[in-house]
């Protein structure tokens, strides 16, 4: 370590306040001049070497008994290495605006609060340490990783507004990251590179309003399997690369209110995920998909032109849907629509829809869902079973409109009726049977069970129109009988 003797004077500065927890400040009061951006050109009079900034974070010149101690320099250009790995630092550590020559490495460190604000630093190496406080990089720009790797913080981390830059990499790399308190990233926060928050716990939540996520060339947010409170992606937030939060548990909301995802394939994941609400109203419509397979939500909002066109809702579930449309956010032709935006036939989309409809008294909405979802069905089986399809909606709309059966033998019936008034029957055996009725008559021919009496005691000349109306009508009654237990058979066992 240094003498005191060997220390410039701004090193002895420094080394003298420490006891008493004094700020020493650099800046010479110009902004120009103290953007630590221009850090790098700052002279003797404003630079500190990190082996005197780390011999005092690390305990050197301590106080007496009762003192306060804490390191707090401004406007300072730090040479070398800020080396505090393995450290056990119980006092408060703060830079503003200052200069890093080199990345701080806080590996393993147990330390108290950190405050880096304002300042330019070619990254920063806090993996595996334990901060009995808030890390506070608010406003500085980090031209390097900031490793956050199962790290544990008791407050908050504080990066609103600061810049995160690893084009090639995670800008922010924070896998398995314990917080007690929030995590903040607004005010322009701004990240080149992923951001990695694989298992983290955020029972405090993540709050990204206004933030911007650059990562097009893979994915701008990865928080799969995360357990938080609350995810704030709102105000603005862009995300350049897919936001993915396949796995996620959440307490409470996740919110895209006014956001802007770009993700060139996949905008959003969700998959697996569990959340009490749902809020999807982005300022425009996804550019790629969003993928909710296999999630929960007990509540979903959303907007008429909130959703691209693909959407994977295999498995989606949730308890209760609320629009900002309001009651024409919930017309049925419009959720049906968005049901139709899972890519090929799924029936499960269908059946969380129409359930949800039920729960809500909309016994009606319900049947046209499940009938949309048997149109759909149609379309990918082979050729009798399409033609059988068809014949089945359009006699009983497959058991979900069975009055269409009755349709059907009412315009039947008086085609018959007014047909057979004009022709001549004749008996089977004269002078006996019932008189030729030619309304009973029709009625009998198309009720394929049982009798009325007609139907056997009289027939028509060959080769008549009558005979071959009556051959017409008997098919006709066995198409619909059939037509109407198979759609309602359908319709009870949900299929």
């Amino acid at each position: 370590m240094l003498s005191y003797e060997e220390m410039t004077p701004p090193e002895r500065e420094l080394w003298n306040a420490f006891p008493e927890g004094r700020l020493v400040d650099l800046r010479v009061g110009s902004p120009d001049e103290d953007d630590p951006a221009q850090g790098a050109g700052w002279g003797p009079g404003r630079t500190l070497r990190a082996a005197v900034v780390t011999a005092l974070a690390r305990g050197a010149n301590a106080a007496p008994p009762g003192a306060v101690t804490s390191l707090r320099v401004a406007g300072a250009r730090i040479t070398g290495q800020l080396d505090l790995a393995e450290a056990e630092i119980g006092h408060l550590l703060r830079f503003e605006g200052c200069w890093f020559e080199e990345a701080p490495n806080l590996f393993g460190a147990a330390t108290r609060t950190i405050g880096i604000v304002g300042c330019q630093v070619p990254g920063m190496d806090a993996s595996l340490a334990s901060v009995e406080g808030t890390l506070d990089l608010k406003r500085s720009v980090l031209d390097g990783r900031l490793s956050l790797l199962r790290a544990r913080i008791a407050g908050e981390l504080q990066l609103g507004g600061a810049v995160l830059s690893d084009p090639d990499g995670w800008a922010l790399f924070a896998g398995g990251l314990v917080m007690e308190g929030g995590v903040f990233c607004r005010h322009e926060f701004t990240a080149h590179g992923g951001i990695r928050l694989l298992g983290a716990h955020l029972p405090g939540g993540l709050f990204m309003e206004g933030a911007r996520l650059d990562n097009p060339d893979g994915p701008a947010l990865v928080a799969d399997s995360a357990v938080a409170g609350t995810l704030v992606f709102s105000q603005g937030f862009t995300a350049a690369g897919t936001v993915q939060l396949r796995g996620a548990q959440l307490s409470d909301r996740l919110t895209f209110d006014g956001a802007y995802l770009n993700g060139p394939d996949v905008a959003l994941d969700c998959s697996r995920m569990q959340a009490g609400e749902l809020h999807f109203t982005p300022a425009v419509p996804p550019s790629g998909a969003v993928d909710l397979r296999g999630a929960h939500v007990s509540v979903l909002h959303d907007g008429e032109d909130s959703w691209p066109d693909v959407v994977r809702l295999q498995g989606f579930g949730y308890a209760s849907i609320e629009s900002e449309d309001g009651l024409r956010g919930n017309d049925v032709t419009r959720r049906v629509e968005w049901v139709r935006r899972e890519p090929g036939y799924a029936p499960q989309p269908y059946e969380q829809l129409a359930s949800w409809y039920r729960q809500v008294g909309h016994e009606d909405d319900a049947r046209k869902v499940l009938l949309a979802k048997q149109r759909h069905r149609r379309g990918t089986l082979h050729p009798v079973g399409r033609l059988w399809g068809h014949l089945l909606d359009a006699l009983v709309g497959y058991g979900y409109r069975p009055w269409l059966a009755g349709v059907w033998i009412l315009a039947l019936t008086a085609l018959g009726t007014v047909v057979f008034r004009g022709e001549s029957p004749k008996p089977v055996q004269a002078g006996q049977g019932p008189l030729f009725n030619a309304f009973v008559y029709t009625l009998d021919l198309l009720i394929p069970i049982g009798g009325l009496g007609q139907r056997g005691a009289w027939y028509w000349p060959d080769g008549s129109l009558a005979q071959w109306l009556s051959y017409a009508l008997i098919a006709a009654g066995w198409v619909l009988t059939t037509a109407v237990v198979a759609g309602v058979t359908r319709s009870l066992n949900k299929s």
